[in-house]
């Protein structure tokens, strides 16, 4: 039974993940359409919401197409990498206050390891194709990764520093007073940079240059293999703007609004409400029990009726209180997200030498001199969060 509620938390995180990846490719198309002054998809479905599905669907039908000399294991292996590596990630992402499947006291470790690896799935993707067109795509993607990563970890150092603890969790809970954008935007910044480069997002697409590369390391895949790594490349896109929100904006934390919001709500309601409606709320034990653990004295196993204002008082209390950090966390991981998509309808692309000049001459220099003002900066006033023998 507990294998049971494993895999029922694994997908109930995975699947809307995977749904959202769906609709983050149609908003993306919308809002670069709208930027670009002209129409974005429209005719499948209302407004066009049903065009990742049938997009979706023309790649499955069609026909897998492995060259002749390609390693057929590899080939198809190097995109299930990708993907897998793109949704392991999310086990340890706290969406709320104690909604996490993994809460690891070594959560940063783990999101490092699992963001590095899914570059091998490139790797081996490329060179299993045998095109020069692939291969050259793949060593591309696999050099800006890994001159990146140094970028990435190096910034992860100093919130280490500001946190005094590896755990994500953590992290987040130090941000309740101030966000650690405010004393850290130059950070912020390059962080952003360095995850555009990390998801090979534009302008930094160097390894799926089109006018070079043709598509780079997935010249060759077709069908329900460039599916994954389609898949791969927009989860991994969510959730690095998750871990930018995470490490920057506060997870689930937010300004009170309890009590510039419901609070109000909840008095008026109360207190100057003309008439006696009746309120009809059907709850079900399995689903809804959590959140109203503190009302012992209902019936879950039945369905129940709620018309008494003290109860539906304080029902939306705990619902308030439970969930809507969650939706916070939702609200700035579709923030980054369309900063993801701003840049990519504003920025031209890069050539790759200056790519990799921005990393190891401009950002990574900026980077190690802000790690050592953090340690001289915390040492001088005594604030090291690990002690003064650190």
């Amino acid at each position: 039974m507990r294998v049971f509620f494993n895999i029922l938390d694994v997908l109930i995180i995975l699947l809307p993940i995977l749904m959202s990846v769906a609709f983050i490719t149609i908003a993306e198309r919308k809002v670069m359409a709208s930027m670009q002054r002209r129409c974005g998809p429209n005719a499948v479905g209302v407004y066009g919401l049903l065009q990742p599905f049938a997009d979706a669907l023309k790649l499955l039908v069609k026909e897998i197409i492995v060259p002749r000399q390609s390693n057929n294991i590899l080939f198809i292996i190097g995109p299930c990498i990708t993907l897998i590596f793109a949704l392991i990630g999310w086990s340890i992402i706290p969406f709320g206050e104690g909604l996490a499947i993994f809460d690891y006291d070594l959560g940063v470790f783990f999101a490092l390891a699992v963001s590095s690896i899914g570059s091998y799935g490139i790797l081996i993707s490329g060179w299993a194709a045998n095109s020069k067109y692939t291969f050259m795509g793949a060593i591309r993607s696999t050099a800006q990764l890994l001159s990146y990563e140094l970028v990435f970890s190096s910034i992860i150092l100093i919130l280490i520093l500001f946190s005094g603890s590896f755990s994500l969790t953590y992290i987040v809970e130090c941000q309740q007073a101030v966000w650690n954008i405010v004393p850290l935007l130059p950070l912020c910044l390059m962080f952003f940079i360095a995850i555009l480069a990390e998801t090979n997002r534009p302008p930094f697409d160097l390894s799926e240059a089109e006018s070079e590369l043709v598509a780079g390391f997935m010249t060759e895949h077709s069908a329900g293999v460039f599916v994954f790594f389609f898949l791969g490349e927009y989860s991994s896109l969510i959730l690095m703007s998750a871990f930018m929100s995470i490490f920057f904006l506060g997870g689930h934390h937010c300004p009170d609004l309890h009590k510039l919001i419901i609070d109000p709500f909840l008095f008026i309601y109360y207190y100057f409400w003309p008439l006696d409606i009746s309120f009809n709320i059907y709850l079900f034990s399995n689903f809804s029990s959590f959140l109203f653990s503190d009302l012992s004295f209902l019936n879950f196993n039945s369905f129940t009726l709620f018309s008494n204002k003290d109860i539906v008082f304080d029902s939306i209390n705990l619902f308030f209180d439970k969930l809507y950090g969650s939706y916070i966390f939702g609200f700035k991981i579709i923030f980054v997200v369309f900063f993801f998509i701003w840049v990519r309808a504003s920025f031209p692309r890069l050539r790759y030498d200056q790519l990799m000049s921005l990393c190891w001459k401009e950002l990574l220099p900026l980077v190690f001199a802000y790690i050592i003002y953090t340690i001289c900066l915390f040492y001088s006033f005594d604030m090291m969060p690990f002690g003064s023998s650190f």
